[in-house]
């Protein structure tokens, strides 16, 4: 027990260290990732009426109330912190209490935008689809800085929490919800920009998070690694690391290859794999982030 305590402490420690880094600049990034976000409501999601998550059930009460949208937003998100205190504890809520209270606000003070900005006759699809990437890209700064809108989110990880799924069957299930109660007030044709926006802004703010690829990692087992491990040190001019590794189904031992590539050299590789060893197995990754070791080692 005094152990497991020790373990933990030193974790909370870590985070503690990460979060107090460069602290300055990740509040500056989450509030110009969040006042795009609020722009992006006001400009594309709202007149187009776009719904996802806890946005889209403010684009619902304007189209039947009247209510404003910051407003639903705000109660949402209050009454969701509550279920978050409640069910997922301080420690996981305390990221998005910031977020859930000043997402609202800025759509507020920003929805005057509206009336200056005139789009004429643009098609809705090419306005769902910019609404997107914008909002997946201020997204994707929030997160990057260690932040959140609070939300869907905090449902989300309820959902995951206590029903045992992942968080991508969670998401679906309760903006799939929200999405499909939409078509009971804007139509079918709505739920189907609606997803295409969900897809497009789950893309992007990935893209921001990580960043586009420019490498790519192999995982390689084959029967000739002292072959496949001088052509890529030879012909690719890049590091490889062997891996002691054996066979799930027949126990015997082997080595597996480890390599990360520019994506340039994807295609030189892989011929290359297939042509000492047709029968190698190889999987081929999205390397983001590399960091320490050396190419030629």
């Amino acid at each position: 027990m005094f152990l497991f305590k020790k373990k933990e402490e030193v974790n909370i420690n870590i985070l503690k260290e990460i979060y107090s880094k460069g602290k300055l600049k990740r509040y500056v990034t989450f509030i110009i990732g969040v006042l795009i976000v609020a722009l992006a409501f006001n400009i594309f999601i709202l007149p187009n009426d776009i719904v996802y998550g806890i946005s889209g059930v403010g684009v619902i009460f304007e189209h039947i109330f009247g209510t404003d949208p910051s407003f639903v937003i705000l109660i949402g998100s209050i009454f969701l912190l509550i279920l978050s205190f409640i069910f997922l504890g301080f420690d996981d809520t305390k990221n998005t209490i910031v977020g859930s209270l000043i997402y609202p606000v800025l759509i507020k003070l920003t929805s005057p935008i509206i009336g200056m900005i005139d789009l004429g006759e643009a098609d809705q699809l090419i306005l769902t689809l910019f609404g997107a990437l914008t909002t997946g890209f201020g997204l994707g700064l929030i997160f990057k800085s260690g932040f959140t809108t609070g939300g869907t989110d905090i449902l989300n990880a309820i959902v995951s929490k206590y029903f045992k799924m992942s968080i991508g069957n969670s998401m679906f299930l309760t903006d799939g919800v929200i999405i499909f109660c939409s078509a009971f007030v804007f139509g079918w044709i709505n739920v189907m920009y609606s997803l295409i926006a969900l897809y497009i802004i789950s893309i992007m703010t990935d893209k921001v998070i990580l960043g586009i690829s420019q490498s790519k990692a192999f995982y390689i087992v084959t029967s000739e690694p002292a072959l496949v491990k001088d052509f890529i040190l030879k012909n690719i001019s890049h590091g490889v690391t062997v891996i002691d590794a054996r066979g799930g189904f027949s126990n015997d031992k082997e080595k597996m290859l480890l390599c990360v590539v520019p994506t340039s050299m994807y295609f030189k590789l892989k011929e290359g794999i297939n042509y000492i060893d047709k029968d190698a197995f190889f999987v081929v990754t999205d390397a983001y982030e590399t960091s320490g070791g050396s190419v030629n080692s």
